[in-house]
């Protein structure tokens, strides 16, 4: 029998909850398996990008491979979520890193056998985006079958340190595989990598849907959803102010040069500062369990994000400018989390696939169209302009919003509605 904390014990917690992978052996496996293939895929993306500019020494055909990667996830993210409410999530998830871990194998075998063609390369990364659009809502939608309702924040928490440390360790393991052993040799780690995922998924029990109508279901359904339950839809709302207006990342490159006197090194820096920020976002985050109202802790967690953005826009000194970007990415990790469990309870079993779908396309596209926001305003007038305006425009909006969804701030996670 699983103890059962007090509640003095649950408010002296400040550091992320690991009841979930105490308590549930299925939930252990599958975050297990999360965070090997988080760290593979890092690996491989950093890996591809250096042999396309190896083999084309072009920057441009670099920046094709994000495009290869993001119009799959866009295109097949919300059919992956319809997908994996109508089948057996754990067989969908057991097909995507199956085909993903395929994938990777023929990258290591081209690797070996000197194929280098660009053409190749792109055609693999696409194709790993679809794998990751149809297994990735399985996965997510899987989570509320393997634990109780109220372990869902936590698991949340622990699964975005996850995502952040595979954003971060990946990469780096990357960069240093490639120069010490080879191409072949980073995308042989990666297949491994997606073989445990793999294993880790074939250990699930069975998760059919719930519902004999849910074969039946279509994109369209899970659209029409989300358009009569307005909590739900605020998560997606709020999300994108944060995205579009409050998203400095493109202009990091001229920020390094004109504000710090850097280069490619800071630049790094100013990259890596938002994921140190998210990273801790999850591991300082046993406070959440007190929160009820998810609702309210969403609208000021993209608020802190508006306000970290304008203050980095107003700093002139690199150390505090990486300050403000940590916690801007902490608050962006504290609304993702309350943003997963919101549509993990909230939503019905047949629809949460769908819903993970519209999230994929949100997260995948609202960063690259808040990247053309930001350069173009930095165009127009100067980076500190389209950095500083742009989150105290995030603020403005939230609040706005934030009077008109009166709903959304009385959201209460012990009364869920959608």
């Amino acid at each position: 029998m699983t103890a059962v904390e007090s509640p003095q014990e649950e408010k002296r917690r400040i550091f992320a909850d690991l009841t979930p992978l105490r308590t549930s052996a299925d939930y252990r496996r599958l975050w297990f398996g999360n965070t090997v293939s988080w760290i593979g895929q890092g690996m491989t993306a950093l890996a591809v990008s250096l042999q396309v500019y190896d083999i084309t020494g072009s920057a441009f055909s670099v920046g094709l491979v994000g495009l290869c990667s993001l119009v799959p996830l866009v295109v097949f993210g919300l059919y992956g979520g319809a997908i994996a409410d109508t089948v057996d999530r754990r067989a969908l998830g057991l097909a995507g890193a199956t085909g993903s871990a395929v994938l990777s194998a023929a990258l290591a075998a081209a690797a070996f056998a000197g194929f280098h063609r660009v053409w190749f390369l792109y055609a693999i990364v696409a194709l790993q985006a679809v794998c990751a659009a149809l297994n990735s809502p399985a996965r997510s939608a899987m989570i509320p079958r393997l634990i109780p309702p109220e372990q869902l924040r936590a698991a949340n928490a622990l699964n975005s340190m996850v995502m952040t440390f595979g954003t971060l360790v990946g990469p780096s393991l990357g960069g240093v595989i490639v120069g010490l052993a080879g191409y072949q040799t980073a995308y042989t780690i990666d297949a491994l990598a997606f073989s445990a995922s793999l294993y880790a998924m074939w250990r699930l029990p069975a998760m059919p849907p719930e519902h004999a109508g849910a074969r039946r279901a279509s994109v369209l359904d899970g659209l029409r959803f989300l358009g009569t339950r307005p909590n739900l839809r605020a998560t997606f709302v709020s999300d994108l102010f944060a995205m579009i207006l409050a998203q400095p990342k493109a202009l990091f490159p001229a920020v390094a040069a004109l504000w710090f006197g850097g280069d490619a090194k800071t630049t790094g820096l100013l990259v890596a500062a938002p994921a140190f920020g998210a990273l801790m976002g999850g591991v300082v985050s046993g406070w959440q369990g007190r929160i009820r109202h998810h609702g309210q802790a969403i609208l000021v967690a993209v608020a802190a994000w508006g306000l970290a953005i304008a203050a980095f826009g107003l700093s002139r000194n690199l150390w505090i400018g990486l300050l403000c970007l940590a916690a801007a990415g902490y608050a962006d990790t504290s609304s993702m989390i309350f943003r997963n469990t919101m549509m993990q309870v909230a939503a019905p079993d047949e629809m949460r696939g769908r819903l993970q779908g519209v999230f994929i396309v949100v997260v995948a596209g609202g960063p690259r169209l808040g990247d053309f926001v930001a350069g173009s305003v930095a165009g127009l007038t100067s980076p500190a302009v389209a950095i500083t305006g742009g989150g105290l425009a995030c603020v403005l909006a939230i609040a706005v919003f934030a009077l008109y969804a009166r709903g959304f701030r009385r959201y209460d996670a012990h009364d869920p509605k959608p």
